[in-house]
């Protein structure tokens, strides 16, 4: 247990109690989040000045920590090892796991907050390994919420319950094994702590959500306009930030620069690329009962259901058909886009002020570039409930490499970016996988994911990295705008690519926990738009001769490798093809 942690009180069956908003169950490790989380609110306590914010309630949320030997415990009197170890689906697991008993010691604990409770809780992954910097684990393990709004503590407690051996489960999922075999660690090894944290929100008829949900990253990648690389990004939604880490639609900016606009080409693509649904806890009449559900319950809304009820005040602007134009707030009838702009634009609140503070005090905390995950929501009194709900170090890389423009149309050039994330030189990959553009089918991205599961899988196992191009974005939710899948389904890629096609073309999300592992592991990005012999040779690609063919891919071998150099400063990249030797 290290200095901070001594700090920490032992639960003492009184959840909100005034003094210690952070308590313990159990013995054993705090797993990286709850210490991430630790952390924050150590630093808020010495280094924040809230006098500066007097309109925010900075806060890191009320929770619990279960520690590691309680994991240890549950998965040893219940002999869950050789089940969770194997290859069976995750439903499997799933319902091992519910089948067991939690350790008694900790159920007069849990019967106990949870009769103080009666408003939503997030259960929360905190494994050992989370938050690293270089494999950080971001989103491989599960978060259940539950509405805890039943009337009696049994049902409130079976719930809870429930949600920990949910949380404990993932730890042996498909992807959380797939991810683990592109690291140095075991499956074996890996421990479990749970935090039971209450969520930051509102409830509105039958959802409770928060007004705004976000991920603010101090270094970005991807700098427009006069943005710089080390102004940083964030990205804003309404609803639960499932819809941001899970690479849906949502709004990104520079933090230097708020009322600048993402570079669209058109008000249409503005249009196609807001938010248009969101995530919400389910307060109402439940679903159909499931346990081993990650979104029991939870329930993605239309936007048209917020607007209803006057919730987009704070976040949208309207586009007026009348005169073809964007006007802020929610005032005149039309379709809504989330750009947030009566917040950025006006700067009240002043959230972006508080989150240039926020991202400053962490990266010099961590002396690192920093990832942070915050919820916020709007309060009549003039005070804002801020949550400050994780960070992570980014590990980014400052190696010098230089690649400039008149680089980009060599001989050689197997493709060329000038939106790279990364930085630095690899001229070890000899292995290609790359979707087919004759044969792709936007209605079959979730088979597509498949059959690269597949092939990633044997090259890991073969410990081969390898080049993945495709269309859309990467690690999406939304299978309409490009390939849905786990990172662990692709983890063994060095470098990727992204073309977009006509119907598949959409704003990149870089608050996703996709991306997050793209930086942790050092994978190089390269986004690239249209499908053209310009920027990617689809023609030599298409007359080299394929190792494997599927529906939908072409695994290629080559006999020497390709040649990646990517400038971090100023986003270009470029791909080389082998050297005729």
């Amino acid at each position: 247990m290290n200095q901070i942690e001594s700090t920490i009180a032992r639960f003492n069956r009184n959840f909100y109690h005034p003094e210690n908003k952070i308590t313990y169950i159990g013995n054993g490790e705090f797993g990286g989040k709850a210490s991430g989380l630790l952390r924050i609110q150590t630093l808020l306590n010495s280094s924040f000045q809230r006098a500066d914010f007097p309109e925010f309630d900075v806060s890191v949320p009320t929770f619990t920590v279960l520690r590691t030997d309680v994991f240890d415990a549950f998965m040893k009197q219940n002999n869950l090892y050789s089940i969770a170890l194997s290859d069976l689906p995750d439903d499997r697991i799933a319902l091992a796991f519910q089948k067991a008993e939690l350790p008694f010691s900790i159920l007069g604990d849990l019967r106990a907050l949870i009769a103080d409770v009666h408003s939503p809780l997030a259960i929360r992954s905190s494994s050992l390994l989370e938050d690293a910097m270089h494999e950080p684990f971001a989103g491989i393990y599960s978060t259940k919420m539950t509405p805890n709004n039943q009337l009696d503590a049994d049902s409130r407690f079976h719930k809870l319950v429930e949600a920990i051996k949910f949380v404990y489960a993932s730890t042996f999922f498909k992807a959380a094994k797939d991810y683990m075999r592109a690291t140095v660690h075991e499956t074996a090894d890996e421990k479990m702590a749970v935090i039971i944290q209450e969520v930051i929100g509102q409830r509105r008829s039958d959802l409770f959500y928060p007004d705004i949900s976000g991920v603010g990253r101090s270094f970005n990648y991807y700098a427009f306009g006069k943005a710089d690389p080390k102004d940083g990004i964030v990205n804003l939604a309404l609803g639960l930030g499932k819809t941001i880490v899970d690479g849906g639609l949502s709004w990104s900016y520079s933090p230097a620069l708020p009322k600048l606009d993402p570079p669209f080409g058109s008000i249409n693509e503005m249009m196609k690329n807001t938010q248009t649904r969101f995530w919400a806890v389910n307060m109402g009449t439940p679903s159909a009962y499931n346990p081993i559900k990650e979104t029991e319950y939870l329930l993605e809304k239309d936007l048209t259901v917020a607007d209803q009820g006057k919730n987009l005040k704070y976040s949208a602007s309207t586009l007026d058909a009348s005169s073809g134009r964007i006007v802020m707030g929610i005032g005149k009838t039309g379709p809504r886009i989330l750009n947030f702009a009566p917040i950025l634009r006006l700067n009240e609140p002043p959230l972006n002020d508080l989150l240039e503070k926020l991202m400053k005090l962490t990266e010099a905390n961590y002396s690192a570039p920093v990832e942070i995950e915050f919820a916020f929501n709007f309060s009549e009194s003039g005070i804002h409930p801020f949550g400050f709900l994780q960070t992570r170090p980014m590990a980014v890389s400052f190696e010098e490499v230089e690649v400039k423009e008149d680089h980009f149309y060599p001989k050689q050039l197997l493709a060329s970016s000038d939106r790279v994330l990364g930085n630095g030189i690899d001229d070890t990959i000899q292995d290609i996988i790359y979707l087919k553009s004759n044969s792709f089918d936007i209605l079959q991205t979730r088979q597509i994911a498949l059959e690269l599961e597949k092939l990633n899988s044997e090259l890991i196992s073969q410990n081969r990295k390898y080049l993945l191009i495709g269309f859309g974005r990467w690690g999406t939710s939304d299978a309409s705008a490009g390939i849905p899948v786990s990172w662990g389904q692709i983890a063994g890629a060095k470098a990727i690519v992204e073309a977009s096609l006509e119907a598949v073309n959409f704003e990149q999300s870089q608050g996703s926990h996709f991306f997050h592992n793209v930086s942790g592991f050092q994978v190089f990005y390269f986004s690239i738009e249209g499908i053209n012999n310009k920027q990617i040779d689809w023609d030599w690609l298409n007359n080299q001769n394929s190792l494997l063919e599927t529906n939908y891919l072409k695994h290629l071998r080559l006999k020497h490798a390709l040649k990646i150099e990517v400038d971090g400063r100023s986003g270009r990249g470029i791909i080389l093809k082998p050297q005729e030797i």
